[in-house]
C-alpha cells in the first residue's frame, strides 16, 4: 500500500504511523466480518524510522504488525525488524515474512515452533525491465517449497505482477502445501486470484 520507500524521493508522503489508530482509519474501507486482510505498507515508527511492514486487519482493527527482518539485499532506507510474531485468526495460527525474508530459514522455523501452520509472504518483485525474468519466479517458488517442507506448513505468497512505470514483475503468487506441492500458481504478468483450502491443524497433530 503506497509503494516502497526505496523507490521514492519522499517516503513521508505515504508512510503511516500505527499509533493512535491512524492505520485502522486508513484500512477502514477493507473492514469485513468474515475476511481478514494482510496489507503491506511503509510504517513510520520510533521517531522518524521507516519499516517495511505488514498489518493483519481483522474485523475492522489492526490486530498485529510484522516488520521485515531483512531489507533489500544491496541498499535500503528501511530499518530491520527484530521480532518474529505469530498471529491468531479463528482457528488459524500463522506467520508472515516479507519478500526477501523468505530466503532465510530461521524466521519460518521460529514461527513453526510457535505453532504456525501457514506462512504468508507479501512480496514485491518489481524490478527494472532488464532484470525482470521468469527465473525470479522460480527462485521465489523454490524458497516457498523449501520453507513448506522444512516446517510442515502451508506457504502462501502474493506478488505484484505486470508493469508499473520502469518496473516489471512476472508475478510469483502461489500456494504450496506442507509436502512442498504447488497447489495453485498465478498467471505470469497478469492480475490473478488464486484460492485453496488449507489445514489449520499442525501436521504432527494430524498424523498423531
Amino acid at each position: 500500500m503506497g509503494g516502497l520507500a526505496d523507490y521514492s524521493e519522499d517516503p513521508s508522503q505515504f508512510a503511516i504511523a500505527t499509533e493512535g489508530g491512524r492505520l485502522d482509519s486508513v484500512l477502514a474501507p477493507l473492514a469485513n466480518d468474515t475476511v481478514t486482510t494482510i496489507v503491506g505498507f511503509t510504517e513510520l515508527a520510533d521517531g522518524d524510522r521507516l519499516y517495511n511492514s505488514a498489518a493483519v486487519f481483522h474485523q475492522g482493527s489492526v490486530v498485529g504488525v510484522y516488520r521485515k527482518l531483512y531489507p533489500a539485499i544491496n541498499r535500503s532506507v528501511y530499518q530491520a525488524g527484530c521480532r518474529i510474531p505469530v498471529f491468531q485468526v479463528g482457528e488459524l495460527l500463522f506467520g508472515i515474512v516479507i519478500c526477501n525474508d523468505s530466503n532465510y530459514v530461521e524466521p519460518a522455523r521460529l514461527m513453526a515452533v510457535q505453532g504456525a501452520t501457514a506462512l504468508f509472504v507479501p512480496t514485491n518483485n518489481g524490478l527494472p525491465i532488464d532484470r525482470a525474468c521468469p527465473e525470479v519466479v522460480a527462485h521465489a517458488r523454490n524458497a516457498d517449497i523449501a520453507r513448506a517442507v522444512e516446517n510442515g506448513m502451508w506457504v502462501i505468497r502474493a506478488d505484484v505482477a505486470g508493469h508499473s512505470g520502469e518496473l516489471m514483475s512476472y508475478g510469483s503468487s502461489g500456494i504450496v502445501d506442507p509436502d512442498g506441492v504447488v497447489v495453485q500458481s498465478a498467471e505470469h504478468l497478469s492480475h490473478d486470484v488464486i484460492v485453496a483450502e488449507i489445514d489449520v491443524i499442525p501436521r504432527a497433530q494430524r498424523s498423531g
